[in-house]
């Protein structure tokens, strides 16, 4: 993997060209969120619930961490899924690469480098629109929160990588996007505790990596951090992104063998 580094210069210069057009999503979609759901929804809820429903916290200051742990998803499954595919099959740019001394591993690393700033990227953004709204209970919570987002995002990016290149229809993704990141958004804790699910959909709940990045995050932005449960969810968070670069790292190897 030590031709990995040379390889992100390509990545940059795809950055360079591209970075423009997801300006203005990077504003625009925590500004609808906040104002919808936040300011909305939130001063519905605050009024008509009692000061300690939500642990004593605004709506507002509830959900925040929630949409940047979501905006972290999402934005993880958006480059891991067609971009990735679209490297064997379409653009063929990972074949490219391996007709060159480059190894599976190296390319693999270098793409998975770039999404994680990409993440880094779109997060950022974010946070800066949570601070603006006054979301954050904490100064040092939402830079914490930051890292813990981009964690979030690589354990769904490396085994999204795994599957992608494994695929060769992209109408898969569409069972994607529909039974798993959905659901998934839906039923992050993001919204409201997961508690008050049914017990069956409430563990299913907490199998998912997406809740322990909320509640991790939610625990940093409100100053409520518990260290052995943060412990855990950044253990269950590394091992999902582990077994994904084990998974991925395979798959690249076979499908560039081919």
């Amino acid at each position: 993997m030590q031709l990995a580094p040379r390889l992100g210069q390509y990545w940059v210069t795809v950055y360079k060209r591209t970075w423009r057009g997801s300006v203005v999503s990077s504003f625009v979609m925590p500004l609808l969120y906040l104002s919808a759901m936040g300011v909305g929804l939130g001063s519905f809820v605050d009024d008509t619930s009692g000061p300690t429903t939500l642990g004593g916290v605004s709506y507002l200051a509830f959900i925040a961490p929630g949409l940047l742990a979501t905006t972290a998803m999402q934005t993880a499954v958006g480059e891991s899924t067609y971009p990735v595919m679209g490297g064997f099959k379409w653009d063929r740019t990972y074949v490219s690469m391996a007709a060159s001394p480059l190894e599976p591993s190296d390319i693999l690393l270098a793409h998975l480098a770039m999404v994680a700033f990409r993440i880094l990227t779109t997060c950022s953004v974010f946070l800066l629109v949570l601070a603006a709204f006054g979301a954050l209970t904490t100064w040092w919570g939402g830079p914490v929160a930051l890292g813990v987002s981009v964690l979030l995002g690589m354990a769904h990016a490396a085994p999204l990588f795994a599957l992608s290149s494994r695929l060769d229809e992209p109408s898969a993704f569409s069972l994607v996007y529909r039974v798993g990141l959905m659901p998934m958004f839906l039923f992050s804790g993001a919204f409201f505790p997961i508690s008050q699910l049914p017990p069956a959909v409430a563990w299913l709940a907490y199998a998912t990596p997406i809740w322990h990045g909320v509640d991790l995050s939610r625990m940093l932005t409100l100053d409520t951090v518990r260290v052995l449960p943060a412990l855990g969810h950044i253990a269950y968070l590394l091992l999902w992104l582990g077994a994904g670069w084990f998974l991925a790292r395979r798959a690249f190897a076979d499908r560039l063998a081919t």
